[in-house]
């Protein structure tokens, strides 16, 4: 049977060379690693209230995902668990481990830059502190063994409910970190809180100029698809869109014309309530039969469970495509990178295999042995 021809697993997509370029920092730490800190806070700390996360993630469940649900379990829990630089170190090198260990060879995590206060009586540690702190633990998987495999790099987010000038604040830390691992800037947020994003228009021109990528939250629900907010992000001629749930044909039509990478959450979507029809009637269909560029991602693997490879697997089962399409998609992904040429062409790299085994080479040597064919 000719590889193309066989059926996708999900060790199959699992050892696909795979691309993440839309996952939050913080809803990328998985409930086990939340827990952990929990563990070790409630030891330390006799004072510590905040509820156990497998209840407080099981309380959200139970009520189903959707907007009203999602954002607070952030503002008021996750925010509230992860408040120090070794809380912070802990669940970030335990994130760059997770996408690494699901077969991620580049990873572009994103975060909001934020202050950290470890307890009522101590000093707030600053934006610019909880950015390096970031980096450092970028820096070090990068230069460590598993850093081989995979490598990372960061997106600075502005969060919708910002000022102009805090916008310009994101922008001005993104730009002094750029040569230490910083790639872009994102908008993110509440999109059913109201907007005047032409607020930000400022600072993405700016970044833009400076060379950093420009990636945008777009139409995720409809109180975020109206026209004049689209025309107005789109003037900031961003390089990627996120979620492109509620997008027009007049729009879709622009956004290939320009050639915008769509960054595309299959289980975030459906779980949270976003799409209708389930996977089979998620938008995927529609970019793809268009043309589009797309992307597969996580956003929250964290908070949905779904890990990059089980997105593959849901494409390939839902959209019937096969074991070639899937690493055609995979190595689709090379060019919407926000890092240089240079690792791009590693990136390519990864991708090239021998026809004659059927089998990656060049990529990880326990996947490079794999018998299981394309």
């Amino acid at each position: 049977m000719e590889g193309g021809e066989q059926p996708v697993t999900a060790d199959f997509t699992r050892k696909l060379p795979k691309i993440e370029l839309h996952a939050h920092l913080t809803g990328s730490i998985t409930r086990e690693c939340l827990r952990e800190v929990w563990l070790q806070r409630k030891t330390d700390e006799p004072g510590f209230n905040l509820e156990d996360p497998l209840v407080a993630f099981a309380e959200v469940e139970k009520k189903g995902w959707d907007v009203s649900t999602f954002f607070p379990l952030f503002s008021t829990y996750i925010y509230g668990l992860v408040t120090s630089l070794p809380t912070l170190r802990h669940t970030t090198t335990s994130v760059l481990h997770s996408f690494h260990s699901d077969g991620v060879i580049y990873l572009e995590l994103r975060t909001t830059p934020r202050t950290l206060s470890p307890s009522p009586n101590t000093t707030t540690i600053p934006k610019e502190t909880y950015i390096s702190t970031i980096l450092s633990c970028i820096r070090d998987f990068n230069n460590g063994q598993l850093g081989a495999d995979m490598k990372v790099r960061l997106i600075l987010s502005v969060d919708r409910r910002n000022t102009a000038e805090e916008a310009m604040e994101v922008v001005s830390l993104a730009l002094k970190f750029q040569h230490q691992g910083i790639v872009g800037v994102d908008l993110c947020g509440d999109p059913s809180k109201p907007c005047d994003v032409s607020i930000f228009h400022p600072a993405f021109t700016r970044a833009k100029a400076q060379g950093l990528g420009i990636t945008l939250h777009f139409a995720e629900i409809p109180a975020s698809a109206r026209e004049e907010e689209m025309r107005l992000l789109l003037d900031f001629e961003p390089d990627r869109l996120g979620h492109v749930v509620c997008v027009p044909e007049e729009f879709r039509r622009e956004i290939l014309r320009r050639e915008v990478a769509v960054e595309l959450c299959l289980s975030c979507n459906v779980k949270a309530g976003l799409t209708r029809g389930g996977f089979a009637g998620h938008h995927f269909k529609d970019w793809k039969e268009s043309g589009g560029r797309i992307v597969l991602c996580t956003d929250d693997v964290g908070i949905f469970t779904s890990p990059l490879s089980n997105e593959y697997l849901l494409a390939a089962r839902f959209f019937h495509l096969s074991r070639y399409e899937l690493l055609d998609l995979c190595r689709g992904a090379i060019d919407a990178i926000f890092d240089d040429e240079r690792e791009k062409e590693r990136l390519r790299r990864c991708f090239a295999f021998r026809k004659d085994q059927g089998v990656i080479a060049d990529f990880r040597s326990d996947r490079a042995t794999s018998k299981e064919g394309f």
